[in-house]
């Protein structure tokens, strides 16, 4: 399906009311094609997940306009099936198939220079303690090192 209007209708047809009673969620199936316009854009929400996500979301159900309660997941479902070619794939389905780029890999930490702790600051205070130049407990010396920090600015 091209939009989520068309779901919504859809929906209304499937479950009775009318299609604003289901745009929400529709909707919400889709907002990822504000970042990108292609159908690839249903990796974000169009899997199994995706539906129990919706149901956070939504809530369990919802009651149309004709007074019918409805589980959210059922037009979840319904949407993913339609866009999907009638199955519903799970995260797995649609991670595996991403193309490996050399980015995705091996991330780098950047080098720290200066004089100020990088990090976990209890490995600077330990340092400081072995070292005989504190004797303060962490929260103090982190304290006393905000202070001078302030104070040397």
């Amino acid at each position: 399906m091209a939009h989520p209007l068309h779901h919504a209708e859809s929906s209304a047809r499937k479950f009775g009311g009318v299609p604003s009673d289901y745009q929400a969620v529709h909707d919400w199936f889709d907002a990822s094609k504000e970042h990108l316009a292609l159908f690839t854009h249903r990796a974000m929400r169009h899997h199994a997940q995706g539906l129990f996500e919706a149901e956070r979301v939504f809530g369990l159900t919802l009651t149309n306009s004709a007074g019918r309660e409805i589980p959210v997941r059922w037009i979840g479902e319904q949407h993913v099936r339609e866009d999907c070619q009638g199955r519903i794939p799970s995260m797995a389905d649609w991670l595996r198939r991403i193309q490996p780029e050399p980015w995705m890999a091996n991330g780098h930490i950047d080098r720290h220079s200066g004089d100020e702790p990088c990090g976990d600051p209890r490995v600077a205070w330990a340092s400081e303690v072995a070292a005989g130049r504190t004797v303060l407990g962490l929260k103090d010396w982190m304290a006393a090192r905000a202070t001078q920090a302030t104070q040397g600015a």
